[in-house]
């Protein structure tokens, strides 16, 4: 016998996976130019040469035994303090070192959280949809429950009646994320403060802190002088979850940290509780060698003028066959409405049969819309224009 619970999560696959697997097997019958794949969020731009170059450096200069052995369980302390200098340096956050617990990216970060967070069967956390949708199985695996607020498909930001209605005895957190997966969207500085007079209160009225966990790993990818808000410095018990995934296009390499700032009420419990659950799955260190290079690379950037162009070349083409999207201020994802009042189910089909792979809105919590990953080829955006307008055209 095998634990339905984790056979169930085992048997039905995310579908992004399943679409990225069958968006492969298309490429080989029909040839790659003729599927347009939009399904995974797998960065089309290659790492900064400087990371290729700290690793070279760091097997040449540093002894083989160091670079391939254990580190701490919270990581180098070398690595983590180049963190909190790069992090201080743009936002003047007064982190330590001793703030961050590294791991292997954000979906260990933020399974680490949610155990840390849970206290029983009844704990809550809260997330405004549209949501990534990996974030349900990490919370009900940690033991607590998912409570999902009604996206503002207007705007894409908070709808504030709506959460606060949702705040009850058991709520432990909210997860945001902004840059927004999938909507593209980054929550504003007034957002955020609102949110936090929000949870200050509700907190004052329940009886304990609520915590907002900040799941980062698009921080650096924004467009058109848009500001991503440090948002410690605007509520103080905010958890941080990041991933070098994305902004150096490392997502098979797996390394990111938990960042508990001092100002989070409890802060060293609280850090402790992750560490913690990071033992209790089997965390032992993230990858020496990506520690060691990733001490030298805190400071670089990723290359926003090529997600830029993809970005501005998708949602103009499409605005002009009529579809209307979400402000893509941020991230590599345009979210966009099914358009002329189309079942969703029925455009995805119909898309699929033509080759065109995306996610559709439900699996995000928002139905009637549809994520497309833009870090694909401009290529293969310019030969899905004809495809998408005629989509629009034929129902």
């Amino acid at each position: 016998m095998v634990s339905q619970k984790m056979y169930a999560l085992g048997a039905n696959r995310s579908m992004i996976r399943e679409l990225f697997e069958y968006g492969l097997q298309q490429a080989a019958i029909v040839g790659p130019e003729n599927v347009f794949d939009y399904s995974i969020g797998n960065p089309s731009i290659a790492s900064p040469v400087e990371v290729e170059q700290a690793i070279v450096s760091v097997l040449q200069e540093m002894d083989s035994v160091k670079v391939h052995g254990y580190t701490t369980a919270k990581g180098d302390v070398e690595t983590r303090q180049a963190i909190a200098d790069d992090l201080n340096g743009r936002y003047d956050a007064g982190l330590r070192a001793d703030n961050f617990f590294l791991t292997c990216g954000a979906a260990p970060a933020l399974n680490a959280v949610f155990r840390a967070l849970t206290l029983s069967e009844e704990s809550e956390f809260i997330v405004i949809a549209p949501y990534f949708p990996e974030y349900k199985p990490f919370v009900e695996s940690a033991g607590g429950k998912l409570v999902v607020v009604e996206a503002d498909t207007e705007e894409f930001q908070i709808r504030f009646d709506a959460l606060e209605a949702a705040i009850g005895p058991h709520t432990q957190a909210v997860i945001i994320n902004s840059p927004n997966n999938p909507s593209g969207t980054v929550y504003t500085a007034e957002t955020i403060g609102k949110l936090g007079e929000l949870l200050r209160r509700k907190g004052e009225e329940l009886g304990h802190t609520i915590y907002i966990i900040s799941d980062e790993p698009y921080r650096e990818l924004v467009y058109d002088d848009v500001v991503v808000p440090y948002i410690p410095a605007i509520y103080e018990n905010t958890i941080i979850c990041y991933s070098y995934s994305k902004s150096l296009s490392l997502p098979g390499e797996r390394i990111g940290y938990v960042c508990v700032p001092d100002c989070v009420e409890d802060s060293g419990a609280v850090y402790a509780a992750v560490a913690g659950a990071s033992r209790s799955f089997g965390h032992v260190c993230t990858p020496a060698l990506w520690q060691k290079a990733l001490a030298r690379c805190t400071h670089l950037r990723p290359n926003i003028e090529a997600y830029r162009f993809n970005r501005d070349l998708l949602q103009k083409g499409l605005h002009d066959i009529g579809y209307r999207t979400a402000n893509a201020d941020g991230a590599f994802y345009l979210f966009v409405q099914v358009p002329n009042g189309e079942k969703e189910e029925d455009f995805w089909r119909r898309a699929k049969e033509k080759n065109i792979l995306f996610v559709p809105g439900s699996g995000f919590g928002c139905y009637g819309w549809f994520r497309l990953c833009y870090c694909v080829s401009a290529d293969t955006i310019r030969g899905s224009l004809p495809v998408f307008a005629e989509l629009f055209a034929n129902q």
